[in-house]
């Protein structure tokens, strides 16, 4: 076995220019010996918000207040399948369709009786433990815009940047532990928005380095080499001296605050035992990464040899996280816009995705965190019911599937259903803004709720969105 991720091997490099264009999005976050205290880390995220709030400030209509309804699901773990994974082929076969609609892959009988596709025989035997939306009904089939629309609830305009769940979710019910509430694995998606027009804050700790690679550390994320706790406890209180000077000689109180809060975020980041414990995978036993998956390969790489995925870490570093206290934690995995040999995206990229689901689904429920613990797995559209001239499948966002596990939604449950080529809702569409709204209150926050943008407009943190009942 080679140690790698899917980034080794692309499967499908003819993937639509939209989705080729996203970028990844890159910080060098350091915690290097430099200024007064030595935190670099503190020095970026401080400048930062200054840059992002210079020209947009906002604050909630309820500023200070932490009254919420309440909530079952105390985090959230969302793995994104950015591209597109076809339903078809995973959550919502069509065995009686023809050919050309339904693929070529058969069916695995669930343990409920429903069937999913062949590609999740290990989900299928954990299918009384989750939830299977296959009525979701999005808006845009372009990956940028529907990206965003997933993060944020809202399709992009050149007027307002709106934040991501992840934000608000960190806005509303804020900092749990030693931990940030928003960590995102291996990085925030670039479609995805980012604060919009809260402070940035509340945006996503990126971690900027894959669980999946050998020799996994977060880049800087310690007390650098040579530099004891006693010179670091000095240097923070030389800081400490010259700030009350600064104060003195009546500098912006506001922008002093700001500066405070990410030195001692930082600061604390660098200094806590469960910080650095969570951020690595110590401890974690042989069994627990088999039953994640974490040798499951796909198809030979471009050098002829299977490489493991590395979503098996991933997920398992998510959930040592959200055990340390993060609130909400965005994993990526994959590349899933198949135009061109859907099967061979399939063949390479489902199987450890197909352990990984079955494997965080059954650890949450043995550490008695699946109540608590809202496991969701996204993708911005699905594909055409129809395979098209090139065996691929082209974007489709009007109706397509989700999963999701814990966090107080129903066990057990196909909600929803498509029509007999997976082209239209059938019964019980779920429109995406109904869906996130039903997660906003599973968290205890009401989506109805309005956080005031530019000082003076009132912003509903899901505009017209319903809770779906059904779904709990």
């Amino acid at each position: 076995m080679h140690k790698s991720t899917e980034h080794q091997f692309d499967p499908n490099p003819r993937g639509c220019a939209g989705f080729r264009s996203m970028l990844p999005r890159r910080q060098a976050i350091q915690a290097g010996v430099c200024g007064g205290l030595g935190l670099s880390l503190g020095d970026l995220l401080r400048m930062e918000a200054r840059a992002d709030d210079s020209t947009t400030q906002a604050f909630s209509a309820a500023a200070g207040s932490r009254d919420k309804l309440p909530g079952k699901a105390l985090s959230v773990i969302q793995l994104h399948l950015g591209g597109g994974m076809p339903q078809q082929e995973s959550f919502d076969p069509k065995p009686e369709a023809p050919v050309e609609y339904r693929g070529s892959f058969g069916v695995t009988r669930t343990k409920l009786g429903d069937v999913f596709s062949d590609n999740f025989p290990k989900t299928a035997a954990i299918a009384d433990k989750v939830t299977v939306i296959r009525s979701l009904v999005g808006r845009i089939p372009d990956h940028q815009q529907a990206t965003y629309h997933l993060f944020t609830g809202y399709t992009p305009t050149a007027v307002i940047d709106y934040p991501q769940m992840g934000a608000v979710v960190s806005h509303e019910l804020g900092i749990r532990g030693d931990l940030p509430p928003y960590i995102a694995i291996p990085k925030n998606n670039s479609f995805a928005g980012n604060t919009g027009f809260l402070s940035s804050t509340f945006g996503p700790f990126d971690l900027n380095a894959d669980p999946g690679q050998a020799g996994f550390k977060v880049r800087d994320f310690s007390v650098p080499e040579g530099v004891s706790t006693e010179r670091f406890e000095r240097r923070r209180s030389a800081r400490d001296i010259v700030e009350k000077q600064i104060r003195k000689l009546e500098a912006d109180p506001s922008i002093l605050d700001t500066m405070d809060d990410f030195y001692k975020r930082a600061y604390t980041l660098l200094t806590s035992s469960q910080a650095q414990s969570a951020f690595t995978l110590n401890g974690e036993t042989e069994e627990t990464m088999q039953l994640y998956g974490r040798d499951v390969v796909g198809l030979r790489g471009p050098d002829n040899k299977f490489h493991p995925k590395g979503l098996a870490e991933r997920l398992i570093l998510a959930r040592r996280l959200v055990q340390a206290g993060t609130r909400f934690v965005t994993v990526t995995y994959g590349e899933w816009d198949s135009h061109v040999d859907t099967r061979r995206s399939c063949l390479d990229q489902m199987p450890a995705l197909d352990h990984a689901i079955a494997g965080m689904v059954t650890d949450l429920e043995q550490r008695g965190m699946l109540d608590t613990t809202l496991f969701w797995v996204t993708t911005e559209f699905g594909r055409t019911p129809k395979v098209n001239a090139t065996s691929g499948r082209d974007h489709w966002a009007r109706c397509y599937s989700n999963l999701l596990a814990g966090g107080g939604f129903a066990r057990g449950l196909i909600y929803g259903a498509s029509d007999a080529t997976a082209a239209e809702p059938a019964r019980d569409a779920v429109p995406l803004e109904d869906l996130l709204f039903t997660i906003y209150h599973q968290l205890g926050i009401d989506a109805d709720k309005e956080l005031v943008a530019f000082g003076t407009r009132p912003i509903e943190i899901i505009k017209d969105g319903k809770l779906v009942a059904g779904l709990l």
